[in-house]
């Protein structure tokens, strides 16, 4: 079996697990090395918690991060960021509205992308894998 049909295999025998366990048994898997997937938020620190809370992913219940607050750390739900990349940005004074603030505000697998003036969500550039020689 060559690379590209393992990878394929891995990722349906993911899925089907994630379809007959349920996002508990995923949760689980993502968590086994102490880190899970998604970034953390973008935060606008006014007063954070100067405390400590948690060291790593997995000190966090469900599905939540251990993220900086500024100041300390603390549990936070992640962010999820959609493949592909944003558009080359041009300004254009009619898109200065801001619409979304991550990729899971905008529907299906557009991103939210910066616009030159605001956010919206937009059709990403696909991301193709290097090719190997």
């Amino acid at each position: 079996m060559d690379k590209r049909s393992f990878t394929v295999y891995v990722l349906i025998v993911a899925l089907c697990a994630l379809v007959l366990f349920g996002t508990a048994f995923c949760a689980l898997a993502l968590r086994s090395g102490g880190i899970l997937t998604g970034v953390c938020p973008v935060r606008k620190y006014i007063r954070a918690d100067c405390t400590e809370s948690c060291s790593k992913d997995s000190d966090c219940p469900d599905n939540e991060k251990c993220c900086s607050n500024g100041c300390g750390h603390e549990c936070m739900p992640p962010v999820i960021v959609k493949p592909g990349l944003c558009p080359r940005r041009r300004l254009d004074d009619r898109r200065c509205a801001v619409t979304c603030s991550y990729d899971t505000d905008c529907p299906n697998h557009e991103k939210c992308c910066f616009s030159g003036c605001g956010r919206q969500c937009m059709e990403p550039y696909p991301v193709w894998p290097a090719a190997t020689v």
